[in-house]
């Protein structure tokens, strides 16, 4: 399908459809865009279907809420890599605010369990800023307009004709 012709929902279900493990390749900001607004929204419909069930099975979260957000979580991070790749950057930057995370409970994880609760908290709470940061960083890095042209991850996503749609 030509990808100038694309409407809004041709691009929200491309990535759960047409490339559900794709990890290859780039993704232009208007499938990323538009494919997180349509999960947003299945996403809250499938809260509200389970509170008026009342079905909460981990905390705020029911069952369809849980099989929705498993159902999602491969597109979500392929859809994620191949958006780096149009902004010419490997896909190991979507873990970029996992890492203070990560950091946190392991150095401060030991001092909490130890007794030393005030340095414990004081560390996580500095990497869980770290991470926060990190998370800001990588959201600019979804905003950013597309390589015009081919990059070292494949031909521009819009085509030949598609470089100046690129640099919208």
């Amino acid at each position: 399908m030509n990808t100038n012709s694309m409407t809004p929902l041709d691009w929200a279900k491309r990535p759960v459809l047409e490339k559900y493990a794709d990890f290859s390749g780039r993704a232009p900001r208007a499938e990323y865009w538009w494919y997180v607004l349509a999960m947003i929204i299945v996403s809250v419909i499938a809260r509200i279907i389970d509170s008026i069930v009342g079905m909460n099975v981990a905390g705020p979260y029911g069952l369809l809420s849980l099989i929705v957000m498993l159902g999602l979580l491969v597109p979500n991070i392929a859809v994620s890599v191949r958006r780096l790749h149009d902004t010419n950057r490997s896909g190991w930057w979507i873990l970029l605010p996992v890492v203070p995370y990560a950091l946190a409970i392991a150095i401060a994880g030991p001092g909490i369990m130890a007794g030393s609760v005030g340095a414990g908290i004081g560390i996580a709470a500095l990497f869980m800023f770290g991470g926060f940061i990190c998370a800001i960083v990588l959201f600019v890095f979804m905003c950013l307009a597309g390589t015009p042209g081919e990059n070292r991850y494949g031909p521009n996503p819009y085509g030949d004709a598609g470089t100046a749609v690129a640099a919208e």
